[in-house]
């Protein structure tokens, strides 16, 4: 058995308790992932402080002394050890709140240590809490250079894995390992690229000589982490083109042609181009699978129908998945509206739909009457079968996982229906490539014509009177407003309190007018009604919290009040102020913050202030957050997991092993040459033991 698939729980020190922890909270199983596991930052430990050189705000830093005595403070599980160390300019506390006799017993007073940690200042002196403690002898193995510092997570540490234990836990591992780390490259690639080999890079990561070779170890796990996920992906790709015959649907008939002269408005370029490309895929007999991306309000849904109108005109049937019920009801009332004039029928099914609707439902798919329906993941269910069904169009497709995309290959026994995936939240060039480089990316890069860009303003509460006069100057001229309240942390109850409270502050405010509010934990009924009392015009302005964020259209509503915008990620506040600017006024968007805001919150709302692309603000969110909180990554089902490069910031090697990827499958499509050898045994390992999705959209 190859030494790097061992389970963890075989490497000394961890053991299966330990084991289980460290799979569900870092997702490390193997000997691999863990040699994957990178640090994320380093601190120099070449230098030996003083106390009295202690000053302010401190990194992590190393000083020489000796124990003077212990006290024990506090009783039952507030207490704590305290000793007082001293290296002859000063003293400092040093303070453990577990394992209090272990220590006393391991560190006995009067002898000379090293002592590693993070200075705290409170009321004029400093303390270190849970500090790294080595004897004087150990001088030479601790210090004097870069040390790695790991990402932990509180339950890691509670099972006696801090950073210092993860060192170990690493030199232990590559002791068992060095002579049978292999180099992952062929020499071919090692010498176009200018990279190191591949297990300097991995014994540099861990355990640095210095600044410099840190350099060239990190290009080179970067280039090869995202080069095998191109090589995957694309291998993937063109597997799926070779082996997965599509539906022809070379039919262009009534309803397309219908839809088309019924609409009152001409479609925007962009919205032709991808539905051509839409039109290429489903006749070149390939199964389509394709990601059309749009900024909000940018026309997807009508791209969508006329994919699923192209279905129809072919004797098919199509559906459309969407991640909430707010938001699939929403596209069935404007499919149902679009189709009207057509006289076709559009059926809705949630998880929520009464079981007499729900068996005429079913019918009507399974007898083919009924041709196109919108749904939840309701729609996945077994009992759903459908007659022919020919295209499925997927929204919001990165809340959806992989496994449960598949569901929708079942519904058609010989040939996989057509796979439409909407996003409107749009992504980096650099993190599509990475994220869905196996599906084809359509983009629509053009707002209707007559759209006006909307106006962002950034406003301190301290004006929020002036915010109040703004406000009542719009609604007089006929405007309507959507006042969106900040999201409270893990409290749900918290945030309902605070929208309540803003319901009492709006309606004292605007006595004239109505004022309606929705939030998550409403009933749908009570939902529906409020939003539609905002829709037909009879409430002048709606309070709500985020389930706004996806959901109504209402053309006539012109401005958005974000309190506490400070709260919110950048891409959230864009697609908040995509509620508005949806008719032919002008429409404004308010940033409402506290006075004093931190440097990050600083600039998000200053990009919102500067731009209304949701892709530069899409970069942006990404170079902020760093790629790993990007929705849906955990989801994207090739096991994506990147340890050490970003997309945001690693564009141009995205670009560079994208590239050289492509070039080597042109050549070698199935990676058999003698040459490309290691690269399919490194493929093997990387992806052992997983699920094979070259099936799945």
């Amino acid at each position: 058995m190859d030494i790097f698939q061992t389970p963890l729980t075989y490497l000394p020190g961890i053991g299966p308790k330990r084991a289980t922890v460290l799979a569900e909270e870092l997702d490390l199983y193997t000997y691999l992932d863990l040699l994957h596991y990178f640090p994320t930052k380093y601190v120099d430990r070449s230098r030996v402080y003083t106390i009295k050189d202690l000053r302010g705000e401190m990194p992590s830093i190393q000083l020489r002394g000796y124990i003077r005595d212990y006290k024990e403070i506090g009783e039952g599980r507030r207490k704590r050890l305290v000793a007082y160390f001293s290296d002859g300019t000063g003293t400092i506390e040093l303070v453990w709140f577990r394992s209090l006799s272990t220590i006393q017993r391991l560190y006995p007073v009067g002898q000379t240590y090293l002592i590693f940690g993070k200075p705290v200042l409170f009321n004029g002196s400093y303390s270190i809490n849970h500090p790294e403690v080595d004897e004087e002898s150990r001088e030479q193995a601790v210090s004097g250079g870069l040390m790695p510092i790991y990402p932990l997570t509180e339950k890691v540490k509670r099972i006696g894995i801090a950073n210092r234990q993860m060192r170990q836990l690493l030199y232990i591992l590559l002791e068992a390992c060095r002579s049978q780390i292999r180099e992952t490259l062929p020499e071919h690639i090692i010498q176009r690229a200018q990279l190191i080999p591949y297990s300097t890079a991995i014994q540099q990561i861990h355990f640095p000589e210095g600044n410099t070779e840190l350099e060239a170890t990190r290009r080179r796990l970067k280039f090869d982490e995202l080069f095998f996920i191109q090589l995957r992906l694309l291998g993937m790709k063109n597997e799926r083109k070779a082996t997965s015959p599509g539906l022809p649907l070379p039919r262009v008939g009534e309803a397309f042609r219908g839809l088309y002269s019924s609409l009152p408005f001409d479609l925007t370029g962009a919205q032709k181009r991808v539905i051509r490309e839409i039109q290429t895929d489903v006749v070149s007999g390939k199964q389509m699978n394709r990601l059309v991306q749009g900024d909000v309000g940018s026309g997807k849904t009508l791209v969508a129908l006329f994919a699923m109108l192209l279905a129809l005109d072919n004797g098919y049937q199509a559906c459309m998945m969407a991640p909430t019920e707010i938001l699939a009801r929403q596209h069935f009332l404007s499919l149902t509206e679009l189709l009207a004039p057509l006289g076709i029928e559009v059926g809705l099914l949630l998880g929520s739909t009464k079981k007499r609707e729900r068996t005429k439902l079913h019918e009507g798919l399974g007898d083919g009457s009924l041709r196109i329906i919108v749904g939840t993941h309701a729609l996945l269910e077994p009992v759903v079968q459908f007659h022919r069904l020919g295209l499925a169009v997927i929204d919001e497709q990165h809340r959806f996982g992989v496994v449960q995309r598949s569901g929708l290959w079942t519904k058609n026994e010989s040939q996989h229906p057509h796979i439409l995936i909407m996003s409107a939240t749009p992504i980096p060039r650099t993190l599509a490539m990475t994220l869905y480089g196996d599906l084809d990316i359509s983009v629509i890069d053009e707002l209707p014509p007559g759209r006006k860009p909307i106006q962002t303003y950034h406003q301190p509460e301290s004006h929020i009177f002036e915010v109040y006069a703004f406000l009542e100057r719009q609604i007089a001229e006929g405007r309507q407003a959507y006042v969106v309240f900040p999201m409270i942390e893990e409290n749900e109850r918290e945030e309902i309190r605070a929208l309540e409270e803003g319901l009492v502050r709006y309606r004292e405010r605007f006595p004239e007018y109505t004022v309606v509010m929705v939030h998550g934990k409403m009933k749908p009924e009570k939902k529906d009604e409020e939003m539609r009392r905002f829709a037909s015009g009879e409430a002048e302005i709606m309070l709500a919290t985020t389930v706004i964020e996806v959901g109504v259209n209402v053309p006539n509503a012109s401005v958005m009040v974000i309190e506490g915008a400070n709260r919110f990620g950048l891409s959230q506040l864009h697609q908040l102020r995509g509620r508005v600017g949806r008719g032919a006024s002008q429409s404004y968007c308010i940033l409402l913050t506290g006075n004093e805001l931190g440097e990050d919150a600083k600039r998000r709302i200053a990009i919102m202030v500067e731009t209304n692309d949701g892709f530069e603000i899409a970069e942006e969110d990404m170079r902020l957050r760093g790629f790993g909180e990007i929705d849906g990554t955990r989801q994207s089902g090739q096991q994506l997991s990147l340890r050490i490069a970003n997309p945001a910031l690693d564009g141009a090697m995205v670009q560079y092993t994208r590239d050289l990827a492509e070039e080597i499958l042109a050549e070698d499509s199935t990676l058999t040459l003698a040459k490309n050898e290691p690269l399919r045994q490194r493929l093997d390992a990387l992806y052992h033991e997983r699920p094979s999705w070259s099936q799945i959209s």
